[in-house]
């Protein structure tokens, strides 16, 4: 997010393929034996291949089961009914809950790896926690969040409920309740009620804009539009108009973009002013049918 400040204008463009980013080894990426070209309309950033080989030494795959750092148990909340549970290696902090886009966390307990991992099983069995939710539930969310104040009750009554759970495994710390709330980190105030997406890239595709804010890996740009004296058009074949979607009256439709789908390709300036990238209004049913199905945990809770 540093890289890309509020008021920050971008014009790029796809070059050539997108190309598999290989494994993540020892800090580094080694590049992919096969040169595999990827779809650009997907945030996997890895052909099968090495996707595979990362996962046969993977905490999330549960196949690192001997690592020996500490882990932190943490509670993330994304907006109201949307509460998961997670794991992370306590030398990270709160990073991966910035990566995910969290509104809003807790820290639950820490501990090794494995029993961090029974604790996460534990919420997951008993009250139904999920471990993720999907991109379209947390935008959906973000566009109708309650005060600071009720984000931190719900975390509360979900963390004092986690706590009083028969079967706490033994070697987990117990954390006491602290609500971290990341509103003037993601800047949750600059974005607006309605916001508009943008698709996957293709060769040449351009995309030009100023950046609104950052959230975990979307990014909320102000599409260059009439008023910068060049018009906006969608991306080519799809008979779709970048002009489709939501604007905030600012002047540019504002779209949010996954920068997942940047990893891979190459990245040179724009030749045009206007975004040739497909550009389509979202509507709120997936997000909403999740969030519908989260807030029927809440008596859990």
């Amino acid at each position: 997010m540093s890289l890309l400040p509020a008021g920050k204008r971008l014009a790029f463009a796809a070059r050539g393929e997108r190309l598999c980013l290989g494994v993540w080894r020892a800090g580094r990426w080694i590049v992919c034996p096969y040169g595999a070209v990827l779809d650009g309309t997907t945030a996997r950033d890895q052909c099968a291949r090495c996707a595979q080989l990362d996962r046969s030494r993977s905490v999330a795959a549960d196949t690192m089961a001997d690592d020996p750092r500490p882990y932190g148990v943490y509670l993330a909340y994304f907006g109201p009914g949307l509460l998961k549970v997670g794991i992370t290696a306590a030398e990270r902090g709160p990073a991966r809950l910035v990566e995910q886009g969290a509104v809003a966390y807790a820290w639950l307990g820490r501990g090794p790896l494995m029993a961090a991992r029974r604790a996460e099983a534990l919420l997951g069995s008993a009250l139904a926690v999920p471990d993720r939710f999907t991109k379209a539930a947390k935008r959906a969310a973000r566009g109708a969040l309650p005060p600071v104040a009720e984000r931190a009750a719900e975390l509360a009554q979900l963390h004092h409920t986690a706590r009083e759970l028969a079967g706490w495994p033994e070697t987990l710390e117990p954390v006491e309740f602290a609500c971290a709330d990341h509103s003037e980190l993601f800047g949750l105030d600059r974005i607006p009620g309605e916001v508009a997406e943008l698709g996957g890239m293709t060769a040449a595709a351009e995309v030009v804009g100023e950046v609104l804010t950052g959230v975990g890996a979307d990014v909320y740009l102000r599409l260059a539009g009439e008023e910068d004296g060049v018009g906006e058009r969608g991306g080519a074949g799809d008979g779709e108009r970048a002009g489709a979607g939501g604007s905030d009256g600012g002047g540019g439709v504002v779209a949010v973009m996954d920068a997942r789908l940047l990893s891979g390709w190459v990245l040179g300036a724009a030749a045009g002013r206007v975004t040739t990238v497909p550009v389509r209004a979202v509507g709120r049913g997936a997000g909403e049918r999740e969030r519908e199905g989260a807030r029927g945990q809440e008596g859990l809770f």
